[in-house]
């Protein structure tokens, strides 16, 4: 019999190649989780809000939150917050900057991330227009009170 190694080489690009498609998947799975969880030193290097910009953050409501979690592939615990944000205001929203705030039992903040609700969006937030989004956690304080965190716009772009 003859051995066919041009199958055995096939089977080997094969795979290579499956090697390398799941770890580019799994960059892009942290640079958009980067990109949704922006750190606060990033958004120090931001330009200050206007007085206009200041006054619209509160046209800019947060609701319909929802906590849940799964295992990610390297069998990690994933908690995602699924929620909705509303344009009050009269202005097409671009860019916007939320601050979560989850707190434990005694309502003592454990844990404050930024999130980039509009990040992954093509058009602006329409005024009155509803928005929904998701951001990924990949570590939870064990003294989480495991509620939905309070929601806050820090900073806005028209």
């Amino acid at each position: 019999m003859s051995r066919n190694d041009h199958g055995n080489s096939t089977l080997i690009i094969i795979l290579i190649v499956s090697i390398l498609l799941a770890a580019l998947a799994a960059v892009l799975v942290l640079q958009q989780h980067r990109a949704a969880t922006h750190p606060a030193a990033v958004a120090a290097g931001r330009p200050a809000l206007s007085a206009e910009q200041k006054a619209y953050l509160g046209a800019l409501a947060f609701g319909d939150f929802h906590m849940s979690a799964a295992a990610n592939f390297l069998g990690d615990t994933v908690t995602y917050l699924d929620g909705k944000v509303t344009n009050g205001g009269a202005k097409p929203v671009r860019s916007l900057e939320v601050e979560l705030n989850f707190v434990d039992s005694l309502g003592q903040v454990v844990l404050r991330e930024t999130a980039h609700p509009l990040a992954g969006r093509a058009a602006p937030l329409a005024p009155g227009e509803t928005c929904a989004f998701r951001v990924t956690f990949e570590h939870m304080p064990v003294d989480w009170n495991q509620a939905p965190p309070a929601a806050r716009a820090v900073y806005v772009e028209f």
